[in-house]
C-alpha cells in the first residue's frame, strides 16, 4: 500500500501535509532513477521517523552515521533501514526491525503513518521503500553495533531548513550533483539528502537557500572530517 496509513487529522498538525501528500506522489517526485528493464533489485526499507523535541516540542527526525570501517557507504549519514528479510511482512516490518537493530528504537512507540513509493538506488541495486512514522512514545537511541553505526542523532527540522546549513555537492568529473546538509555534526548527502530535501519541501518547511552554492564533494567531505569527525 502506498499513501496514508492513518487519517491525517490523527497526527500532529505539523506532520499532516506530508501524510496527505503521500497519496499524490510517485517515484519521480523523489528521483530520476528507475531500475533497468528486467533488472534484479533487492527490496529494502528505511524508517523516516519524526518526533518532537522534549525541550520545545519542535519537530525533529532520526538520522544515523554509518561506521567508517564498513565496506560500502562508510561514514555516510542515512535513515535507519536496510534490506528486507524473510518474516518482515513487508516494508513497514523491515523499517521497524532495522531501526531497532541499528538505533535501539522501541517499535511499540513508533506509529507508521504513510508509505512512500519504492525508490531505486543504482549504486546498490536496492529498491527502497520509505516509511514515514511518528514517534508517539520516544525511546532512548544509540549506536547499537559500533561496527555498523558510528552515531545516532535526532536532528531538528528547523536546523535542516536553515539556509546556512544547506548547499549543493558535485563529484569532480561526474555529471551528478545533489543537495547536501551539514547540521548537528553530520554531513548528509546522496540518497538521504535528496530524499530529505524533497520531504522538507512537501512538508511545507523549506526556506529559501542558495542552491547555487556548489561544492566539490570530495573537498567538502575532507573539510568536514578534519573539522568534525577528527575531533570525536
Amino acid at each position: 500500500m502506498i499513501g496514508p496509513l492513518v487519517e491525517p487529522e490523527s497526527v500532529p498538525e505539523w506532520l499532516r501535509p506530508l501524510v496527505k501528500v503521500s497519496a499524490e506522489v510517485d517515484s519521480k517526485t523523489f528521483t530520476r532513477f528507475s531500475p533497468p528493464e528486467n533488472a534484479y533489485t533487492r527490496p529494502a526499507a528505511v524508517l523516516i521517523l519524526f518526533g518532537e523535541r522534549e525541550a520545545d516540542g519542535e519537530p525533529d527526525i532520526l538520522l544515523q552515521r554509518r561506521a567508517d570501517t564498513l565496506g560500502s557507504h562508510a561514514g555516510q549519514v542515512a535513515f535507519p533501514g536496510g534490506g528486507a528479510e524473510e518474516g518482515d511482512g513487508g516494508p513497514i516490518g523491515t523499517a521497524l526491525r532495522e531501526a531497532e537493530e541499528e538505533t535501539g528504537v522501541v517499535p511499540s512507540g513508533v506509529r507508521p503513518v504513510a508509505v512512500l513509493p519504492e525508490l531505486f538506488v543504482p549504486v546498490s541495486g536496492f529498491a527502497v521503500t520509505p516509511v514515514l512514522a511518528h514517534w508517539a512514545e520516544p525511546s532512548p537511541v544509540h549506536a547499537v553495533d559500533p561496527g555498523e553505526t558510528a552515531s545516532v542523532a535526532r536532528v531538528a527540522i528547523a536546523d535542516l531548513v536553515d539556509p546556512a546549513n544547506r548547499f549543493t555537492v558535485q563529484k569532480k568529473g561526474a555529471p551528478w550533483k545533489g543537495p547536501a546538509f551539514e547540521v548537528g555534526g553530520l554531513f548528509v548527502w546522496g540518497f538521504t539528502a535528496g530524499l530529505l530535501s524533497v520531504l522538507l519541501s512537501l512538508g511545507g518547511w523549506e526556506r529559501d537557500w542558495d542552491s547555487g552554492d556548489v561544492r566539490d564533494l570530495d573537498e567538502a567531505l575532507a573539510a568536514y572530517k578534519a573539522r568534525v569527525v577528527g575531533g570525536e
